[in-house]
């Protein structure tokens, strides 16, 4: 029967579904034997550390054993505001009585709360290091060999194109190098010439027939051999010479003097160059001949002579002091090893997440209009203005917005423009005393200020700035102008149409303007409309060049939106259109808003920053009402809250209550009362030269209809609270417009007759009704007229109400809600409704909280971005204060579960983020004995996973699971730190119970990863990620040990037999938590001692290892006991050597998880001591051994045969003699006949057996499988064909650049202690290992040649360029030739293989060849050192020492760069 999982041995009462998916799970697995490996428990962290104090405070390393202090806090940032001050209004919490109100006003006066981790950035992967940058800023040019050859025999044209070596390039004239023709008859031809420095430091000067040097050569000229450069007048116009060596000349002429004197400055300076170059090479060889003689008499000694006096102290003593300089001499100028790998050079930032911003007011395409003057063809002197320019002799007013004939609206709110001169101005109000819109004269009170700033600076706004979403060509700025009402359009507008007489026309309007002025001066009537585009394209190009069209008269019949919508459909179309024109000039232009921008307000009159008090030209941001589409929403930030009324007809055709009704005037009022002493209050938007705020707003006349249109927007700055009582008033006033002629004005009180009223309440049912409605009219008002709104009480008779028309619909209105504060979502609103009566102490009905709950997943998705953060943390607090019914928490987290999905379906999930690191503040529950909300949310997650029936919720659960670990590691974070529990020890931080409930949680969710996987696999990845950088984030904040108990139970959730999905699941899931910011910590990288029995057993080798300075707790194999002591780096390299027997997309995952951890460690600017590198690499010894038992597919066959082919008799005491004494030998062997080494493959090998890791497969000489340790893992079937093949080259590179590393950076004393640990066959492989490495990093050759097939088609193999073995033909292909460039060695992704990459790729593969030459040298010439006497065993012929020759042979015969070369011959000579 198959072995049961640990995890379902520890499930609790699993649901149907989980019995029916285990059932399914044991019958397909019940086939196969499952042979698992023995789970080794992590060690009890926090108790070894309380144990261990003494030692980790004394270590001089304590820095990588212990976490640093105030490692998580919180901060309070001030939220970045536009504005100088906080949009919200004073006290507006205060008087705030809606719950809902209430709670936006806290959430946009509230500054963020995050939760900071203090080495966060050291938490990802190693491409989100703070270091500047991973890769050198200079890259050095090592020339290697094949460079020399190339030199001598190809074309050296193809090298001016070399990245960085073009030093000048141009057009020049060159004379042909017949040398029969005479000077003055040379003929010379135009050529393109690139002066190029080779990379040894040589100049060559190259011409082609035009720019594209990537043709032949046309000539090249060596500039080593140029001795002197001249001018040449008498040849040719700017013409120079170039002097050889042998006499000979080369004539070339620029095309300008200028052109001339630069090249003659830059030839001369290279002359000057090589000359100083030859003078110092002679020098530097005359020094060294000298040095070189008393070595030469030397060489002719006795060779038994200068090995006998090679035992002299002094000469022993010159020879180490040689090999220290040697090493010193190495040590100069070298680079990280990773420095030039192509993980870091290549510019992959797909694994690293965008930062997280707090939330913003969206910015869309803005553009400024400014408004300069309007002037129609009747001009003339004004008032007092004799002597100034002609103005409009009657004022005239502008009111502009923006309209989309694409989507058929008006997008943006109503910018009103007075441009007129004071002059005539001062024909409406005076010229002292303007009255203002309210009937209050101005002057008689102290002026007012709105928002600090004075009403005066904000009645002559003339610039507005607009902003469009959604820009293209369709969207126009439409101007309407108005004037004074006068009578019918086509009348008033006659004179500036037919004008015969300027001056006696001008006049004429004049004086009728004033008379009218002065009796009517608050009406106003439609006159004339213009427009133009904005847009030049949808990518939002402003038309700054565009103009208006001509004034259009106004057609009485069409003022409506829909009309203008119309004829600018036909805008572009003008033969269609029959539009009558007034001569006038619009001066309007639109630009870009400058980036320093200043002074300007936002559209409830809150200035911006930066603002200059007492300025006087402001601009006002105008409001753009927005498409309500779901992507062009934004969570709101800000206080707002404007109500806009649009009247839109009046059907006075067929009432019969007034005689008179045709020039109908509607005044809007906004209201709070309906008793007859209530008054308007003063919150409607006035308009230029008015009050900023009035009681009363008036729209156009139109004259004598009885049906009149209306176009006007009323624009309400509505106040924080609403009530029933709040209602819009309409008032209709006959207007009389008869002047006159005698000169006097009729009575006042004749001017207006009231002819009707209507009504609207603002709410219904609590919310503001923004729809299309049709009003009843009255023709009186009696108090209490607000209870006569349905249309019940309208049919009962009623003395005091008498309606028009018999309380038909007649006026038809509608409005535009732009608040931040109110919703008009009924569920919303119920929900905050419910929620309200509940916290004022209401009793509850059972289950109607759920109801409301439940409704919410009806809610707008607009509406659930826009209010975001009020709803979520609205959602949170009944989630832990409301929890006496046991359906809510689950109901609540269902909802939370519907808000996540939404935002990610629309693609704004970066929403949700920015509210978890910065609005999400857990609040302490009210309730006595409520739960912490990461206790109730992880509690309800394990409930909806737990149900059978909604594998919907669950698969949603299991895809957006970041977001409730994100919430759960917030609120314990705040719970730690606001609590003060941060300073308890962990054990003692959270409770029991929560512990057990996170278990459940993992428990719950492994079945849905590791058999559900095929099903869902976008969720279980999800989840998979997700979990891992929870846990990841609980080694932050609770008990080390249990997370690490929790990691080991996931991980046991896996199995060998797993498919290739879930060994990817399982180390990106390793991967994600061996990222963590103190990752090493975790690791405890310091000594354990042994178990008591063991110590006992080995009390002979432990006291030898004392006398021999060898570290007897030295950790070098991965053994149970260092895998719990070292947890994290344990599980992660037994995973890894499980791999290392699959297939290939395995192996290469669990190798990249590997080295991209190194290139971590080894660019972490916390750990860049050599004490903390050394101790680091220490901690991976382990994988050394990884790398021995995989030696015989890392290296190739003939190495390994020829290490084989040694005697039996050789095993031990050939090798033996001198290494340790015999006591300390006896003592490992003793050690290891107990211990197999781990084949992965499931075949133990016995370590006294030198030769056991070579014996290939099938052969005999294993031992059983049942004496293979507890701790052997056995790989799967599908595995084991594959097996013993050789690894791919970058599987190889990969491998050996992580164990160059790890012996690079570890200290000498431990890797004499390993050396003297091992196996004589295990010394020989890592030797091998040493070796391994020259023919897997020479692809600088095969770069090389590609350049070169590139640029001459010859394919030139180097003769140090290895032979790829055990490769079939298409492979070598693949990697020999420009497809390596692909395999990530460039610094993009692109395929293509230009010059410059294949240059780039060289110098990186040189850099890579040399420090890996260095590395090697290192620490071959530190074995010498260490084992000189084993290697002089037998007069040197051993194995030992032919390993170490032939590790020497291999640096001469693959090809090495000069660098390398230097300190490989100074090696040998000093050995």
């Amino acid at each position: 029967m198959a072995e049961v999982r640990k995890f379902t041995k520890r499930l609790s009462k699993p649901g149907t579904a989980a019995e029916l998916r285990q059932s399914v799970s044991e019958a397909v697995r019940s086939s196969v034997v499952l042979e698992k490996t023995k789970v080794v428990e992590p060690l009890d962290y926090e108790n070894v550390i309380a144990q261990r104090k003494t030692q980790i405070y004394s270590d001089p390393l304590r820095d990588l054993l212990m976490f640093p202090m105030e490692d998580i806090s919180i901060s309070v940032i001030s939220r970045q505001r536009r504005t100088v001050q906080s949009t919200v209004p004073e006290d507006g919490e205060k008087r705030a009585q809606s719950l809902f109100v209430k709670e936006c006003i806290k959430t946009y006066s509230t500054d963020w709360h995050v939760v900071n981790y203090k080495y966060e950035d050291f938490s990802g992967d190693f491409r989100m290091l703070p270091c500047k940058s991973l890769r050198p800023e200079k890259i050095p040019n090592h020339v290697f060999e094949i460079d020399e050859d190339c030199e001598k025999d190809e074309d050296s044209s193809s090298l001016c194109s070399q990245k960085g070596g073009v030093i000048k390039q141009g057009w020049l004239h060159k004379a042909n190098v017949n040398s029969t023709i005479t000077v003055t008859m040379k003929v010379f031809k135009r050529r393109y010439f690139y002066l190029t420095q080779l990379p040894d430091g040589s100049y060559i000067l190259n011409s082609y027939k035009d720019e594209k040097n990537s043709k032949e050569s046309k000539g090249c000229i060596y500039l080593d051999a140029c001795i002197d450069v001249v001018q040449c007048p008498k040849m040719r116009r700017h013409a120079f010479e170039l002097k050889m060596l042998d006499k000979y000349s080369h004539y070339l002429a620029a095309e300008t003097e200028q052109e001339m004197e630069e090249w003659l400055i830059t030839l001369k300076k290279i002359i000057q160059i090589n000359t100083d170059s030859l003078v110092q090479e002679k020098k530097e060889t005359v020094e060294i001949s000298q040095d070189d003689e008393p070595s030469s008499q030397g060489k002719a000694e006795n060779i038994m002579a200068s090995l006998e006096r090679s035992m002299h102290p002094e000469l022993m003593k010159y020879g180490r002091e040689t090999e220290q300089l040697n090493k010193l001499s190495r040590g100069d100028g070298r680079q990280n090893l990773f420095s030039f790998d192509s993980e870091v050079q290549r510019l992959d930032f797909s694994g690293i997440e965008p930062d997280i911003k707090p939330f913003e007011e969206k910015c869309n395409k803005r553009f400024l209009v400014n408004c300069h003057d309007l002037m129609f063809n009747i001009l003339g002197q004004v008032g007092d203005n004799a002597k100034g320019p002609p103005t409009n002799v009657e004022p005239f007013f502008i009111n502009l917005a923006l309209f989309d004939v694409k989507n058929n609206c008006k997008i943006s709110a109503d910018f009103h423009v007075d441009l007129n001169p004071p002059s005539v101005r001062e024909m409406l109000w005076g010229p002292s005393s303007q009255p203002a819109t309210d009937g209050t004269p101005r002057g008689s009170s102290p002026e007012s200020f709105i928002h600090g700033i004075a009403e005066s600076q904000l009645r002559f706004i003339k610039q507005g700035i607009f902003s469009v979403t959604n820009p293209h060509p369709e969207i126009f700025l439409v101007a309407r102008i108005e004037k004074v009402l006068q009578g019918n359009i086509t009348h008033c507008a006659e004179p500036y149409i037919k004008n015969s007489d300027p001056a006696k026309t001008a006049q004429k309007v004049h004086r009728t303007a004033k008379q009218v002025c002065s009796r009517l001066g608050q009406y106003r009537m439609p006159f004339a409309w213009a427009a133009r585009p904005i847009f030049k394209d949808i990518q939002g190009s402003l038309d700054v060049d565009g103009r208006f069209s001509p004034l259009y008269k106004q057609d009485s019949s069409k003022l409506s939106n829909e009309d203008i919508l119309k004829l600018l459909s036909e805008y572009k179309k003008p033969e269609k259109t029959k539009l009558q024109i007034i001569p006038g000039q619009l001066n309007i232009t639109v630009e870009c808003v400058p980036v320093d921008f200043s002074n300007c307000i936002t559209s409830s009159y809150v200035p911006l920053k930066p603002f200059e008090k007492n300025c006087q030209n402001i601009t006002v941001e105008v409001e753009e009402f927005v498409p309500e589409m779901t992507k062009y929403c934004y969570p709101f930030t800000i206080y707002k809250n404007h109500l806009y009324v649009y009247p839109l007809q009046l059907k006075y055709d067929s009432q019969k209550t007034f005689a008179k009704a045709r020039n109908i005037a509607v005044c809007v009022e906004f209201r709070d009362s309906d008793e007859s002493d209530a008054s308007a209050l003063k919150c409607i938007y006035g308009k230029p030269a008015g009050s900023v705020f009035t009681t009363n707003a008036y729209a156009v006349v139109s004259h004598h209809n009885q049906n009149p249109e209306f176009y006007d927007e009323i624009k309400i700055e509505l106040p924080i609270h609403l009530h029933q009582k709040h209602h819009l008033l309409f008032t209709f006033y006959h207007v009389s417009c008869e002047i006159n002629t005698k000169g006097t004005t009729k009575k006042q009180d004749t001017v207006e007759t009231p002819v009707g009223f209507a009504w609207v309440p603002l709410l219904k049912d609590g919310r503001i009704i923004t729809l299309e409605q049709q009003l009843p009219v009255s023709a009186n008002l009696p108090p209490g007229y607000m209870n006569l709104n349905d249309a019940e009480s309208r049919r009962q008779p009623n003395v005091d109400i008498k309606w028009v028309d018999g309380a038909k619909p007649l006026l038809k209105i509608k409005s535009h809600l732009e608040s931040t504060i109110y919703t008009q979502d009924l569920h919303v609103h119920k929900f905050f409704q419910h929620c309200q009566l509940i916290q004022s102490g209401s009793k509850e009905v059972p289950g109607e909280l759920i109801k409301y709950l439940k409704c919410l997943h009806a809610m707008e998705i607009q509406v659930m971005i826009q209010f975001l953060p009020v709803i979520l943390m609205q959602l949170f607090q009944v989630l832990t204060n409301m929890t006496h019914e046991d359906d809510v928490p689950f109901n609540c987290t269902m909802v939370l579960l519907h808000i996540v999905s939404k935002c990610h379906e629309e693609g704004l999930d970066n929403y949700l983020r920015s509210f978890i690191k910065y609005s999400f503040r857990p609040e302490k529950p009210s309730a006595p004995q409520a739960q912490l909300i990461h206790e109730t949310l992880a509690t309800t997650m394990i409930a909806i996973l737990k149900q059978s029936a909604d594998f919907l919720a669950i698969n949603k659960l299991l895809k957006y699971s970041w977001f409730f670990f994100e919430i759960i590691a917030k609120s314990m974070a705040t719970y730690l730190l606001e609590e003060n529990k941060i300073k308890l020890p962990r054990g003692q931080r959270f409770s029991e119970a929560y512990h057990h409930v996170l278990h459940s949680l993992l428990l719950a969710i492994i079945p849905h990863v590791t058999i559900r996987y095929a099903e869902i696999p976008d969720e279980s990845r999800n989840v998979n990620y997700s979990l891992a950088s929870f846990l990841k984030r609980c080694l932050t904040l609770m008990d080390r040990g249990f997370v690490f108990n929790l990691i080991n139970d996931y991980i046991s959730g896996f199995s060998p037999k797993d498919p290739k999905v879930l060994a990817e699941y399982k180390f990106e899931f390793l991967q994600t938590i061996c990222n963590h910011e103190h990752y090493i910590p975790l690791n405890l990288p310091m000594a354990f001692a042994k178990p008591k029995l063991q110590r006992v057993q080995d009390f002979f080798s432990f006291a030898v290892d004392r006398l021999t300075s060898v570290d007897s707790n030295l950790e070098y194999s991965l053994s149970d006991e260092y895998c719990k002591h070292h947890f994290l780096v344990g599980l992660l390299l037994r995973e890894t050597s499980i791999a290392l027997q699959d297939n290939y997309e395995i192996r290469y995952t669990a190798i990249s998880v590997i080295k991209n951890l190194l290139i971590k460690h080894a660019f972490d600017t916390r750990y860049q001591h050599k004490n903390q590198q050394a101790k680091i690499a220490q901690l991976y010894l382990p994988f050394v051994g990884l790398l021995l038992e995989n030696i015989q597919r890392l290296a190739g066959r003939d190495t390994l045969y020829s290490c084989a082919a040694m005697p039996n008799s050789a095993s031990r005491d050939e090798f033996a003699c001198g290494f340790t004494s015999p006591t300390n030998r006896g003592s490992l062997s003793t050690d290891k006949d107990t211990a197999y080494g781990s084949f992965q493959n499931g075949h133990g090998i016995k370590r006294e057996d030198s030769r056991g890791s070579l014996i290939p497969e099938g052969a005999t000489g294993f031992p059983d499988q049942s004496s293979t340790g507890e701790n052997t893992r056995q790989s799967s079937t599908r595995s084991s064909v594959s097996q013993y093949n050789r690894l791919d080259q970058y599987e190889i590179r990969s491998l050996l650049m992580c164990y160059l590393y790890i012996v690079k950076m570890i200290s000498e004393d431990t890797l004499l202690t390993y050396w003297n640990k091992v196996s004589p066959q295990e010394l020989i492989n890592i030797l091998i290992l040493l070796d391994n490495p020259f023919p897997n990093f020479n692809i600088y050759f095969r770069v090389h040649d590609a350049w070169l097939s590139k640029h001459f088609g010859v394919d030139r193999k180097s003769q140090t360029m290895p032979a790829l073995r055990n490769r079939s033909g298409i492979m070598q292909a693949r990697l020999q030739h420009l497809s390596s460039l692909e395999s990530s060695f460039t610094l993009n992704h692109s395929s293509t293989t230009t010059e410059a990459n294949i240059f780039h790729q060289a110098l990186l593969e040189g850099n890579t060849a040399t420090e890996v030459s260095l590395t090697v040298l290192d620490t071959i010439s530190f074995f010498t050192q260490c084992f000189k006497s084993q290697l002089l065993n037998n007069d040197g012929h051993n194995p030992l020492m032919k390993k170490v020759f032939d590790i020497h042979l291999a640096f001469l015969k693959n090809g090495q760069s000069e660098v390398s070369l230097k300190h490989v011959f100074a090696s040998l000579d000093a050995h």
